[in-house]
Formats: C-alpha cells, sequence, structure tokens
C-alpha cells in the first residue's frame, strides 16, 4: 500500500506541520487570535494556551522521531491520531463558530492525517505493529 511504503515521509511531514504549534508558547494572544479568531484574556489562559502549543509541538517532535523508528509508529500515530480528534471533536462542537479561522483549515488537514494514520494502522500486519521495545 502507499500509505505503508511512504509512511516515514508523511510522519516527517505531519510532524514538521504540526511542530509549527510550539509558536503558541512564544505567542500565546497571537496563536488564539489566529487559530479561533478570539483575544486571549487572563494570565490562566495564557499558561494553558503557552502549554497546549508545547503539548502540540512535543506530538510533532514525536511523529519526526517515531517516523524513524519503526518500533514507535504504532505508539506515535495512535497518540497524535487521538490528539488531532479529539481537536477536530472540540471544534466541531462549537458548529461553524471557529471554522472560518485556521482552525478551519487545521480541522481538515488533522481530518485528512487521522485517516491516513488510521489506514496505516488496520493495514499493516500484526508483527510490524507489535515489534519489541527492544528494537529501539
Amino acid at each position: 500500500m502507499w500509505i505503508a511504503r511512504h509512511i516515514r515521509l508523511l510522519m516527517t511531514v505531519s510532524g514538521l506541520l504540526t511542530l509549527t504549534m510550539v509558536y503558541a508558547v512564544v505567542a500565546p494572544e497571537a496563536a488564539v487570535q489566529s487559530t479561533f479568531g478570539e483575544p486571549l484574556s487572563g494570565p490562566i489562559a495564557n499558561v494553558v494556551v503557552r502549554n497546549w502549543g508545547a503539548l502540540i509541538g512535543l506530538m510533532g517532535a514525536m511523529l519526526i522521531y517515531a517516523a524513524g523508528k519503526p518500533a514507535l509508529r504504532t505508539m506515535a500515530l495512535t497518540v497524535a491520531g487521538t490528539s488531532k480528534a479529539v481537536f477536530i471533536a472540540l471544534v466541531l462542537s462549537n458548529g461553524g463558530r471557529f471554522l472560518g479561522y485556521q482552525a478551519g483549515v487545521a480541522v481538515f488537514v488533522d481530518l485528512l492525517w487521522v485517516l491516513v494514520f488510521a489506514l496505516y494502522l488496520v493495514t499493516q500486519p500484526k508483527e510490524v505493529i507489535e515489534k519489541p521495545l527492544a528494537t529501539l
């Protein structure tokens, strides 16, 4: 399958795109405004958004690292795919309110990544997915 043959490249590209959200750590106000079209308000929101940016950045770094480590791919794709699916659900649970901003683009792109990750995971033979961690 094409996805399996190119999973290293796909994970790297997805990881790099995901890693760009680390800018929320250094510019939380700009990140919230561009992503959701809403102002950031309060010191707690500032902390939460910075942490959100760091966690999303770590997801990207994990995808990039696991791209070159087949034994880690299942874990990385499952965690990152789940994170992306939760983000999609949360944005869509607000109707179309945020879809006119970067969140709308992120929902579309993340949905594609979730589908790619899921297709890879369900089409891989069990022995490929369950390689022992000792091979790291």
